[in-house]
């Protein structure tokens, strides 16, 4: 892994803030190429979390929605190797047997050499890819007023 200190393995979430804080420090760990799967509830803070990445990548986080009804949408990004940010929101797609990854754009997201992409809902694929993918599972859960986030980096 690059770029500064190891993340933790869990981190408490009082807000908003600390959510996208939580993202900008994945950011820092981030290369071309890396998924990052984000699995947790509705109001977890997912979508926050990547706001928090696009921010740390350059990119604007006030562009960043929650692509629940489109399904993919792509950010900008001004990192020096990082030029842009897929984030797909499959939660529409729970359920089915398999995954349009055509259809919805996916496929070519992941293959995007100059991207990193973040994947909500990811739950039901199964996410087996080249041997020099990274993955980032993260999920998120509420605790209290706040939120707790568990992090692994898991064999793709």
């Amino acid at each position: 892994m690059t770029g500064g200190s190891e993340l933790p393995a869990t981190a408490a979430l009082a807000d908003e803030e600390a959510t996208e804080a939580l993202g900008a420090a994945i950011a820092v760990h981030l290369r071309p190429g890396d998924l990052v799967l984000l699995e947790g509830p509705l109001g977890a803070g997912k979508t926050t979390l990547v706001r928090g990445l696009v921010a740390a990548l350059g990119g604007d986080p006030a562009e960043v929605c929650s692509p629940t009804f489109v399904l993919l949408e792509t950010y900008e990004a001004a990192s020096s190797a990082i030029r842009r940010l897929h984030h797909a929101d499959l939660y529409r797609l729970r359920g089915q047997a398999a995954a349009p990854w055509d259809e919805v754009g996916l496929g070519d997201a992941l293959d995007d050499p100059d991207a990193v992409t973040a994947v909500e809902w990811p739950e039901s694929w199964s996410w087996a890819g080249s041997a020099d993918r990274r993955v980032l599972r993260v999920r998120l859960a509420h605790a209290g007023d706040g939120r707790l986030a568990d992090l692994a980096w898991i064999e793709a």
